[in-house]
């Protein structure tokens, strides 16, 4: 059975930094395009930045130079580290992880990152 977990959220002053753990059991992330998405109250979910196979990142241009994602191959987890955070950046963090070779993708439950002023 696959599992998908997020942790790490929480709540931070402007200016502050957290870091997110996406963790995967019952798979390998590795073979994943694993992603970060988040959701703000009433607007649609967004892709914030994302990892291929091949270790390629990518980012949104709001997050640009403040959020770094990172895996670990061995732990098959993800990480996203969040620096200079910004009221903007208050949403539900979701884990997604995409598996091209049997088109299934999984999602995790999400974990709430609350920036205040």
């Amino acid at each position: 059975q696959v599992q998908v977990e997020e942790s790490g959220g929480g709540s931070v002053q402007v200016g502050g930094s957290l870091r997110l753990s996406c963790a995967a059991a019952g798979i390998s992330l590795r073979f994943a395009t694993a992603s970060w998405y988040r959701q703000a109250p009433e607007k649609q979910r967004e892709l914030v930045a994302k990892i291929t196979d091949t270790g390629a990142t990518t980012y949104s241009d709001s997050v640009e130079g403040r959020f770094t994602l990172t895996r670990d191959d061995i732990d098959s987890r993800m990480y996203l580290q969040m620096n200079s955070l910004e009221p903007e950046d208050t949403g539900v963090y979701y884990c997604k992880l995409e598996f091209a070779q049997n088109g299934r993708n999984y999602w995790g439950q999400g974990t709430q990152v609350t920036v205040s002023s």
